[in-house]
């Protein structure tokens, strides 16, 4: 089955732009033009992955990521901005991007990250099936789901996946060119600090004292280690 990609974008030529690469390239496409619109379709139908402008009219595409996020939807979203800040891209991220890209991009690069996005968002070669506990912590594969002391923990796509990772890697030290080569695809890191504050997330939401890590743990010189 082809993929579907969502597009949220209120430049009519992008859009379309967009619309007919993708549909060339073989993807199914729906295309809104307003963050309120877009957040709906994102809600009422399943796609396999999102393309959301920041700048839209009525709801910022940085609000649509944030409710998709807090609703548990776990497609991967493909961040457009028109700012090369990094303030930009690191608020993006938190707010539950996986990836971002400043206009004007080429399409290739797109369509690269875009590639790179769907084969993350499949499964690192688990069993999907399986369930990893370790504290109160409680990671479900098959439903993309972590509950802590029962509660359920939000994560973004990407964050779900670098916990894979660490799980799967559990008690070896892996470096941050690891984590960017298997988890990122080294597709979007611009910037080298993207995955410690991913980690930085990680440790927020599920350690009991983010400031003393027992789980998520830093090696210096070498990268991370995962001891749950």
């Amino acid at each position: 089955m082809p993929k579907r990609i969502l597009i949220i974008e209120d430049e009519p030529t992008v859009q379309l732009l967009l619309a007919e690469r993708l549909q060339h390239e073989g993807y199914t496409v729906g295309s809104e033009s307003d963050g309120a619109s877009g957040l709906e379709a994102a809600l009422k139908e399943p796609f396999d992955l999102i393309i959301l402008d920041i700048m839209l009219p009525g709801k910022s595409g940085l609000d649509v990521c944030l409710d998709l996020r807090q609703r548990r939807v776990p497609t991967p979203i493909l961040m457009l901005t028109a700012r090369d800040l990094t303030a930009d891209k690191i608020v993006g991220l938190k707010f539950g991007a996986d990836d971002y890209l400043t206009k004007p991009f080429d399409v290739l690069e797109l369509l690269a990250r875009i590639e790179a996005l769907l084969r993350r968002a499949s499964p690192l070669g688990r069993d999907v099936s399986e369930v990893y506990e370790f504290d109160s912590i409680r990671v479900s594969f098959r439903g993309a789901e972590v509950t802590k002391d029962g509660t359920t923990v939000h994560l973004s796509a990407l964050e779900f996946r670098l916990l894979q990772y660490f799980i799967e890697s559990r008690g070896t030290v892996v470096s941050r060119d690891e984590l960017m080569k298997n988890v990122w695809h080294n597709a979007g890191v611009a910037f080298s600090r993207t995955v410690d504050l991913h980690v930085v997330w990680l440790r927020q939401k599920l350690e009991r004292e983010p400031a003393r890590p027992r789980y998520f743990l830093t090696v210096r010189g070498m990268g991370y280690k995962f001891a749950g």
